[in-house]
């Protein structure tokens, strides 16, 4: 019950809630009001970098959500050019994570990673369809145990100014395993073919524990 309360804090969190404490103690010094500005902004610093655990299903047959957000996309594209995956066509789900989502990113399936890619880029508001293209981005590729490859990107938003990457090339992943966070408002788009998809438009995502799609 307590971990439910207070999950644990990522890792990236920390130093950003000893900056608002101490902005906190120096609004105090000012006013209680102020004060309480501080303070409601540390509460809120240690929401946004809560990593909670989440429930598996451990089910190779599924994929499952790599973000807490709201579905924004269920369709049909041309894979990412980027990985040279153009002339291929693939499912693609996006997930939007606002300011109050967990933003702790997970794998959608049991696999290796074949392939990350970084590409600078802007910074538009992550809901939008050329986000995808536009934005500051990291890609992985993963070949699950069935040999599809799986997509997932991690898309800077509007005022989010660092993906962080916690896994490396070829790296055996359990499904549901952490990948890593996207800083203050964001997107994750996973591609994928051979499987059907579970969710729709509208609907709000769980990491880790919400079924995208099914074989």
């Amino acid at each position: 019950m307590f971990s439910k309360i207070f999950p644990k804090l990522h890792s990236e969190g920390y130093k950003f809630i000893v900056i608002a404490v101490i902005l906190t103690i120096i609004f105090y010094s000012f006013s209680n009001f102020l004060g309480l500005i501080g303070l409601v902004l540390s509460i809120w610093v240690y929401y946004f970098f809560r990593d909670p655990e989440r429930v598996i299903i451990n089910d190779d047959n599924y994929l499952v959500s790599p973000a807490d957000g709201e579905i924004i996309k269920v369709e049909e594209v041309d894979g990412p050019k980027e990985l040279g995956l153009e002339n291929r066509k693939f499912k693609k789900i996006s997930i939007f994570m606002n300011v109050f989502d967990c933003h702790v990113n997970r794998t959608p399936c049991k696999g290796q990673i074949e392939e990350i890619l970084y590409k600078p880029g802007k910074f538009f508001n992550a809901s939008l369809d050329k986000a995808s293209e536009d934005n500051e981005r990291n890609y992985y590729k993963i070949n699950d145990i069935h040999g599809d490859e799986i997509v997932v990107v991690q898309i800077a938003g509007l005022i989010a100014r660092r993906i962080v990457c916690e896994t490396n090339k070829n790296q055996n992943l359990s499904q549901g395993e952490r990948i890593g966070m996207i800083r203050f408002g964001s997107r994750a788009d996973v591609y994928y073919e051979n499987y059907q998809p579970l969710v729709k438009i509208g609907q709000r995502a769980i990491s880790g524990e919400t079924l995208l799609a099914k074989k």
